[in-house]
């Protein structure tokens, strides 16, 4: 049985130059055979070809450099997230793992590796050094076998990639690799502009085709009918590809949670060192200390300061564990908000592929992702004190 990712990789190479030769053979046709020697020489009608053709060459370099842009990053940055350490895994683990890859079926394996006991893991540090971070129910970050490391907000592992991907979309046979938070906004724009760019195409060679009639030569330019039929198919799932993509930018969720709608999150909210225990939630508090038995347990707040210095329990940082409904997203900031998240704070970034997406960033001490009205509405359920 030949093996499936093989042929992925094969596809990803051969399909993106394919694009580029329908776009070649698209411009050629539209340019040379309709607009020049259909409108212009055939018809007489030069005010009309240089119309055409002013409305055609932007929006063909649009979508020629918004391809560009997304291949390119999802080449070159296709949002993995870094190795802890930049460790590399070892053989008998990498041997383990292609295995696994040729029999899996799910998105995501069940977990073979344990999560990392120690309360000195690589990592740990950059989720407690947050005020709010995703946990499973025990309060520790989500854990990647595969990759043997803490997973950030959002992160998926890619079976294709081997590494885990911040906000992965989609594996994209057009573009050439994985979609994910550094390409997102560009493929879009890739959509829309392909989108826009078909509906021109087929516009005119319809309009070429109806003139031909009129005429009455029963001989149709077989260039006619070829744009017609490529720009319908082109046209019609970009323009599909286009709505999906702003559904997922207005709601701020990605293909993979799209797919997992009825997921809940938990999510560990700082609160005030000395909070009272609550029959509503769950704490834990970082660092995380170690057992007699070499184990690690998540200490309270009120144990944490007393076997510190003063000046060290500054460091101890207690958690909430709030668990979200179905369907509730937290990173839900509002259309306008969640719009701006993705594609930018100016107009120019909305049309123009310049920028990767303000979302890229993580520089955040609040969270990876900011988090939207829910939040409040988690604290107010939970009954959480305010963290002042």
């Amino acid at each position: 049985m030949p093996d499936t990712r093989a042929i992925k990789r094969w596809n990803f190479r051969i399909i993106p130059v394919l694009i580029v030769g329908v776009f070649g053979v698209a411009a050629y046709a539209v340019v040379g055979r309709l607009c020049v020697e259909n409108i212009l020489r055939a018809q007489g009608k030069t005010g009309l070809a240089a119309g055409l053709l002013v409305l055609f060459f932007p929006l063909y370099i649009l979508t020629l450099v918004s391809y560009a842009r997304v291949f390119f990053a999802v080449q070159l940055d296709p949002g993995l997230v870094p190795l802890a350490n930049g460790a590399d895994r070892d053989e008998p683990g990498e041997k383990r793992r292609h295995s696994r890859l040729r029999h899996a079926r799910d998105a995501e394996e069940p977990p073979w590796a344990p999560p990392d006991s120690s309360p000195d893991s690589p990592g740990l540090e950059a989720f407690y050094s947050k005020d709010v971070f995703a946990c499973e129910a025990d309060g520790r970050p989500k854990w990647c076998s595969e990759c043997r490391q803490w997973k950030p907000d959002r992160a998926h592992h890619s079976r294709e990639l081997g590494r885990c991907v911040r906000k992965m979309d989609h594996l994209c046979p057009w573009v050439g690799g994985m979609v994910s938070e550094t390409s997102f906004n560009f493929f879009t724009q890739f959509t829309f502009y392909t989108a826009c760019l078909c509906a021109l195409c087929g516009a005119i060679s319809v309009y070429c085709l109806v003139k031909n009639l009129d005429s009455g030569n029963i001989v149709v330019d077989g260039w006619v009918i070829a744009i017609i039929a490529i720009s319908s198919i082109f046209g019609l799932f970009s323009f599909g590809m286009t709505l999906t993509a702003g559904h997922y930018i207005l709601t701020n969720i990605t293909n993979i949670d799209m797919l997992r709608r009825r997921q809940t999150f938990n999510l560990a909210v700082r609160i005030p060192r000395g909070t009272p225990p609550s029959p509503k939630y769950q704490t834990i508090t970082y660092p995380l200390l170690p057992t007699a038995a070499g184990a690690t347990m998540p200490v309270q707040a009120d144990y944490a300061s007393a076997s510190a210095s003063a000046r060290d329990q500054d460091a101890f940082r207690t958690f909430a564990i709030l668990k979200t409904e179905p369907y509730e997203n937290p990173w839900h900031l509002g259309f306008w908000e969640n719009w701006k998240s993705v594609m930018g704070n100016k107009p120019s970034e909305w049309f123009l592929p310049i920028r990767h997406s303000p979302c890229c960033n993580h520089d955040s001490v609040h969270s990876d992702y900011p988090l939207g009205p829910l939040l409040d509405e988690l604290r107010k359920r939970y009954e959480l004190p305010d963290d002042k």
